[in-house]
């Protein structure tokens, strides 16, 4: 059932239409999770992610990046593969996002990936984030329309992390750098 009323508050973050917590509000294809008060998305394999922000006029929200494990260069999604959206859902991964992969094996480098030593990655490793992952081979790429734009892909064999960032400046510091995952969404069809 389709509702154009919006759905309330989860705990301090507004949650506009289309997008819906349950029944009796929003669109029910536009799902997301009031979880104790924490506003997720859930994924493919059922794995959530918070809701870090959301510009309704833009029709697009961001996620946390999943964590990469301390003392190990791993995110907790490795065992999911990385963040995968349904093909059939009305998200998609945004091509402002420059995703930056960690842990890699060398069959990385046959790939048109930047994984020099110029690659974005390294002024990420500088801030101590996922220590483990300090002077691996790591790459980084943006999300282009060209690509998959239903998931970001990890393995044990492949790459083990990755995190993303959205409209990166690459002249500016890391720590500076607004991390997430940008998803868009497709306008309902009434």
């Amino acid at each position: 059932m389709l509702c154009a009323e919006a759905c309330p508050r989860c705990g301090n973050v507004e949650v506009p239409y289309p997008l819906s917590t349950g029944d009796g509000c929003g669109d029910p294809r536009y799902r997301v999770y009031c979880n104790n008060g924490v506003l997720e998305f859930m994924s493919a394999e059922g794995f959530y992610y918070r809701i870090l922000r959301i510009n309704p006029f833009a029709s697009r929200l961001v996620l946390s990046p999943p964590s990469i494990q301390s003392n190990s260069c791993y995110s907790s999604d490795l065992k999911l593969g990385g963040i995968r959206l349904d093909d059939e859902s009305p998200f998609n991964i945004s091509t402002r996002n420059t995703v930056m992969l960690f842990n890699c094996s060398d069959n990385i480098l046959l790939s048109p990936l930047n994984c020099s030593s110029s690659s974005f990655c390294r002024k990420f490793e500088a801030l101590g984030v996922g220590s483990g992952c300090k002077g691996t081979l790591c790459c980084h790429y943006l999300k282009d329309s060209s690509m998959n734009s239903h998931k970001i892909r990890i393995r044990v064999g492949g790459c083990t992390a990755y995190t993303s960032i959205i409209d990166v400046r690459p002249d500016d510091p890391a720590e500076t750098w607004n991390y997430g995952i940008e998803l868009q969404w497709a306008p309902p069809h009434l």
